[in-house]
């Protein structure tokens, strides 16, 4: 059993950046994979980025290329969501998962076995 419990979110403007974090429950955290989504209202959740259990691969969604960047603490079982550049359409809840099945992450939420409550980003024009 994995517990997930992200942070970092809030209000911010157009172009201002914020780090949110997911800090993880258990000594196998390095085992999984892990992933952010989002979820704007009215919306199903979407892919954004994920990392591989060690760290050394990660892939991003295509509307996110460039502005953040994903990693991980192995020693603090902790994954992070550098946002820089933030646009208003990046207004949406996000969720952090693990992935116990292989090392890789997952572009779909079907493949992530533990999520956390979520945490709301607002970007303001």
């Amino acid at each position: 059993q994995v517990r997930l419990i992200e942070s970092g979110g809030g209000l911010v403007q157009a172009g201002d950046s914020l780090r949110l974090s997911c800090a993880a429950s258990g000594r196998t955290f390095s085992r999984f994979a892990m992933g952010w989504f989002r979820q704007a209202p009215g919306k199903e959740r979407e892919f954004v980025a994920t990392i591989s259990s060690s760290g050394g691969r990660t892939y991003y969604a295509d509307f996110v290329k460039g502005r953040f960047t994903i990693s991980r603490d192995n020693a603090k079982n902790t994954v992070y969501l550098q946002m820089n550049r933030l646009k208003p359409e990046d207004r949406a809840v996000y969720y952090c998962g693990a992935r116990g099945r292989g090392s890789f992450g997952s572009y779909y939420v079907y493949d992530y076995d533990y999520w956390g409550q979520g945490t709301q980003v607002t970007v303001s024009s």
